[in-house]
């Protein structure tokens, strides 16, 4: 049998998101190679995603956090399939660490499927005049309006995001880590997340007209 490496199983995990010990498994039945333990996993975990896909994740937890200050708060809905996982400490830790992600990395949608295809054409409008501006011959704007795309997509969408505490990870890697852990299906159904001020419009006064209304006052 080939010895598998802590590099190999890292390299597969990155490029599966499958956990840790189903990689080391994929390795050690493919000799250690990493190309041939990523169509392993993709046929094993196909079977697994569609079994899992037909069933119901009514169960689950709503969940909340404020930020220490009172300035940022989270409400997150998180599903599971029985009330036991959901009662589980790696359930729960799970969703901690959603509702912290949320509140410091503020994401908009849960998953790219779910921005409005408007916001996609109109970001995609936008970086491709940017790049006319820049210079760029015409040829290369589209590939480079994909490319921001890309990246403002993964900016918005939670579970494009590198996860806050370890930005090898995304946020979809550690949701794959779970479902594998515990091997139910787990969605992440809902979040709102509220910031003091937030889409109020702040009343802003020149400094020198605030320093000559204080003294008008004074001298009245």
């Amino acid at each position: 049998m080939a010895e598998i490496s802590a590099a190999q199983v890292k390299e597969l995990r990155e490029k599966t998101g499958v956990g840790m010990m189903d990689c080391k498994k994929a390795l050690a039945e493919c000799q250690g190679n990493v190309d041939h333990a990523v169509d392993y996993l993709r046929k094993k975990g196909l079977a697994k995603a569609a079994q899992r896909e037909s069933r119901i994740a009514a169960e689950g937890i709503v969940a909340s956090y404020i930020h220490g200050d009172g300035r940022i708060g989270v409400l997150l809905e998180v599903n599971c399939e029985t009330d036991f996982v959901s009662r589980g400490q790696d359930f729960r830790e799970f969703v901690q660490n959603v509702a912290l992600q949320i509140a410091s990395m503020n994401p908009r949608y849960i998953k790219r499927e779910d921005v409005p295809e408007e916001i996609i054409r109109y970001e995609k409008e936008v970086a491709k005049e940017l790049a006319r501006n820049e210079g760029k011959p015409e040829k290369v704007l589209d590939g480079i309006a994909e490319g921001r795309v890309k990246k403002y997509l993964k900016e918005i969408c939670l579970l494009e995001q590198d996860y806050f505490r370890d930005p090898q990870y995304t946020m979809e890697h550690l949701l794959g880590e779970l479902v594998a852990k515990l091997g139910e299906k787990i969605s992440i159904r809902r979040f709102t997340r509220y910031q003091v001020g937030e889409g109020i419009e702040k009343k802003s006064q020149d400094f020198a007209a605030e320093v000559m209304q204080e003294i008008n006052k004074k001298s009245s």
